[in-house]
């Protein structure tokens, strides 16, 4: 759109046009979106009027959100030891579960043979329970966690040369305070000049990225965006949001943060044996009683807890101050107020000691993601419509993956004869055997081609139409084209097609084109 030329006034009425033209777009895809969600079942209206929620699942829905979850699972047991279970019931269940694994990591690390790295992964539901109903869009989400510990000395990530060639959108902390905009940057780079802090985040923002565009995600309509450090959480050393771009804007759907070891606030002490013994100079703090107990009396052992709990920075400065003020101010959370330590009460330093072992803290890598942004995310990039053939109506289309799809291939009839029904049990068995979600439909009275419109709403990547005894017709969704197969081969061939063995164009070289068929020019008895 050229405006350079052009009168200011002008200039800004034709801006005023585009900008509110687009709005239009997005808000006529919105409608037709929510239509379509709700008259295929994905999403059904919440009756009760004092619910926390506009709708709630549909059939359709649960499906993908079982799929959506089913491939969480199985991307994460491939880098996370333990998978725990995770049973929610408030709204900031996350912050929660989190902690809950912070207070066992003691076990989790004994799991993991008392080494790091180690992994865990939670996955559940949440419900909204809520005294004043605010009309959310779901009564229920799905929340998922992914905890790497790692030795804060060394971040590196063995698995890292698996995603340090992967190049997507980024916008880096410099782009946006510059006034700049998102760029596609290779991650293995955004490494090595220090835009991304280490290898094991660098991992999790890969895999992530790896998992959202399998699922269906366009690549070119996510980024991931690094918090500014006014924003960041203070518990985060550094941190990037996984953005997808909708009709609404930019929706924040997983969190990918290197959590600081010393501000956790939970004991992930961890004892490594050393190979040498060695000499290090370590922190000796002496609370003297004789000092403490006339001054705090009760509240003495909570006082001299505080004292031993102190980090080396701050005990130093305590140190320091003590020194040259002869006494400082010393928070104690336990107590809930401040207390003055004297310079009598407490030794700080430093003393030379042979040790056979480093105790330090870990580090912790943490992914959060909130499924039903994800899920819905995925329908928006997923809906588009079509012409009918006839040109009167628009045909709805969710163009799921197969790894999304709420069926991925149903099994369709020309007649309603017995011989038929006997053939599409034939081809579903194996094909459930194979892991495959199909389904034999009853044949009704309707076109087959409102058959394939019923199949294309509700996103399946195929669809097999019984024509004889002998042979079969298959219909990929998105270019509508079909091929005859034979009874006996349809099975396999559809498998190596959700396997991803063969691709659509390389079957439609190998097998013969068909026809879009009618069952209302059809003759039955001539079949």
């Amino acid at each position: 759109m050229e405006t350079k030329n052009m009168d200011e006034k002008d200039a800004l009425k034709i801006v005023k046009w585009w900008v509110e033209s687009q709005l239009n777009v997005k808000k006529a895809f919105r409608k037709s979106l929510f239509y379509a969600l709700e008259r295929f079942s994905f999403y059904e209206k919440e009756k009760d009027s004092n619910a926390a929620a506009l709708y709630n699942y549909g059939t359709a829905s649960n499906l993908v959100n079982r799929y959506v979850n089913m491939l969480w699972k199985k991307v994460t047991k491939k880098y996370a030891f333990k998978l725990l279970s995770l049973s929610a019931n408030e709204y900031n269940r996350l912050v929660t579960t989190a902690q809950s694994i912070f207070d066992n990591f003691t076990f989790l690390h004994f799991w993991n043979g008392n080494k790091l790295p180690c992994t865990t992964a939670t996955i559940g539901e949440a419900h909204r329970n809520e005294k004043s109903p605010q009309k959310h869009l779901l009564s229920r989400f799905t929340l998922a966690l992914i905890e790497h510990f790692v030795d804060p000395e060394d971040k590196s990530h063995q698995k890292y040369s698996q995603v340090s060639n992967l190049e997507f959108l980024m916008f880096p902390r410099d782009e946006q305070m510059s006034g700049k905009f998102v760029k596609r940057l290779c991650l293995g780079e955004a490494v090595s000049k220090g835009i991304v802090k280490n290898e094991s985040l660098a991992y999790f923002i890969g895999r992530v990225y790896l998992y959202l565009t399998s699922l269906g995600i366009d690549e070119t309509r996510l980024r991931f965006r690094q918090n500014l450090p006014n924003v960041m959480d203070h518990y985060a050393e550094d941190c990037w949001m996984a953005e997808i771009e909708t009709s609404c804007g930019w929706s924040e759907c997983v969190w990918i943060a290197d959590r600081s070891h010393d501000k956790i606030g939970a004991s992930l002490e961890v004892k490594e044996e050393l190979a040498q013994p060695t000499k290090v100079k370590k922190l000796v703090i002496k609370p003297i009683h004789k000092e403490l107990r006339p001054a705090f009396e009760g509240d003495r052992i909570k006082v001299v807890e505080a004292l031993k709990t102190l980090y080396e920075k701050d005990a130093m400065e305590m140190k320091d101050a003590l020194e040259s003020k002869g006494e400082v101010q010393l928070e104690v959370s336990t107590l809930k107020k401040t207390v003055t330590i004297k310079r009598s009460m407490v030794s700080i330093s430093k003393e030379t000691q042979k040790v056979h072992h480093r105790t330090f803290k870990s580090a912790v890598i943490e992914s959060s993601f909130v499924m039903e942004r994800i899920i819905y995310c995925l329908f928006e990039h997923s809906f588009y419509t079509r012409p009918s053939e006839a040109g009167e109506e628009e045909i709805y289309v969710f163009g799921f993956s197969l790894l999304a799809a709420p069926a991925q291939c149903p099994i369709f009839s020309l007649a309603p004869d017995q011989q038929y029904k006997e053939v599409a049990k034939q081809i579903n068995d194996p094909l459930r055997a194979a892991g495959i979600s199909s389904g034999v439909y009853p044949w009704d009275d309707s076109t087959i081609e409102l058959q394939y419109k019923g199949a294309d709403a509700s996103g399946a990547p195929f669809s097999i139409t019984v024509v004889s005894t002998s042979s079969v017709t298959i219909r990929e969704r998105d270019t509508q084209d079909q091929i005859f197969v034979s009874v006996e081969k349809v099975a396999a061939v559809v498998k190596e097609l959700c396997e991803g063995r063969s691709k659509w164009a390389d079957v439609l070289k190998k097998y013969p084109a068909a026809q879009r068929a009618d069952r209302t020019t059809l003759n039955i008895e001539t079949i």
